[in-house]
């Protein structure tokens, strides 16, 4: 969350935070804070920020309405939140093909990251929260994964969608699905790295001012 002069981050991993900050220190930002706290209850100060951004987070609050009405409250009445959330899983070409290379179903189209790519569900979760104006802006950008095949894997594995189905798999099925992966990539890759299609949605709302 963001105000005219400062800003605070808030992230429920401590190794996102620890380099957030090291990033910040780098760039010495002297007026952004980050916190490891759970945006869905952390006692933010009241009214007290101008605007509440995300990137690709709000979509894994185990209670969304309880989550935003939290957040509402840290926002003063009439401040915007902005979020960027996944469009629906069978919308992303990224989804499709990492699970076809990991032999896998593709997760439902309401889950996990994709919980928030039904526009309806936005709207009325965001308004039982205490906003109102909400607008979603449909976009359609590809995602860089690596500047190699070797790499994006790399990145690939890092993801629980694929970190989980491998730790059950002896080491010659892992090297298979690693096999696939490096396949998979190799299919993407253009001149300037490896690049999956992706859609997302861009939510905008505002507090409403009696809220």
């Amino acid at each position: 969350m963001a105000g005219a002069s400062s800003c605070v981050s808030v992230d429920t991993s401590p190794a996102m935070v620890a380099h957030a900050r090291r990033l910040a220190a780098a760039e010495r930002l002297g007026n952004v804070r980050f916190e490891q706290a759970d945006a869905q209850v952390h006692p933010f100060p009241p009214a007290g920020f101008t605007l509440g951004m995300s990137r690709f987070g709000t979509m894994f609050f185990t209670d969304p309405v309880r989550a935003f009405t939290n957040i509402g409250r840290a926002l003063r009445p009439g401040a915007r939140l902005v979020q960027l959330v996944w469009q629906a899983g069978d919308r992303q070409e990224w989804v499709a093909g990492i699970h076809r290379a990991l032999g896998s179903e593709p997760p439902a189209n309401d889950a996990g990251a994709f919980s928030l790519g039904d526009p309806a569900k936005v709207e009325a979760v965001l308004t039982a929260a205490g906003f109102t104006d909400v607008d979603l802006t449909g976009l359609d950008e590809p995602v860089f994964y690596g500047a190699d095949p070797e790499a994006a894997v790399e990145a690939v594995l890092v993801l629980r969608m694929a970190a989980d189905p491998l730790r059950h798999l002896d080491p010659a099925g892992a090297e298979r699905v690693r096999d696939r992966l490096r396949s998979t990539m190799a299919g993407h890759l253009r001149a300037d790295g490896v690049w999956f299609g992706s859609r997302a949605w861009l939510v905008t709302a505002r507090r409403t001012a009696d809220s």
